[in-house]
């Protein structure tokens, strides 16, 4: 079951990067990234960066390269754990 949602938002993500008008179009623009990340090219930055950020934290997630974040960033506050 894992590799199967593993599997998924990869697809997800990659779909959001790939049609990332057709998103823009159906959904409409994000405020705060046309403000904060260009005039006009911040929702589709938005919209690729939601995307790829989906593929690298499933592809962390399936790996097992979280816990081995969460562990080397919480681990000196558990006692070595």
């Amino acid at each position: 079951m894992k590799i199967f949602f593993m599997i998924l938002a990869v697809v997800v993500g990659a779909i959001l990067i790939i049609k990332t008008e057709w998103f823009l179009e159906n959904f409409g623009r994000i405020a705060w990234a046309d403000e904060h990340l260009g005039s006009e090219g911040g929702s589709r930055l938005m919209y690729k960066l939601i995307g790829l950020a989906m593929i690298l934290v499933s592809l962390l997630v399936f790996t097992g390269g979280v816990q081995k974040i969460i562990i080397g960033i919480f681990g000196p506050l558990l006692g070595g754990v």
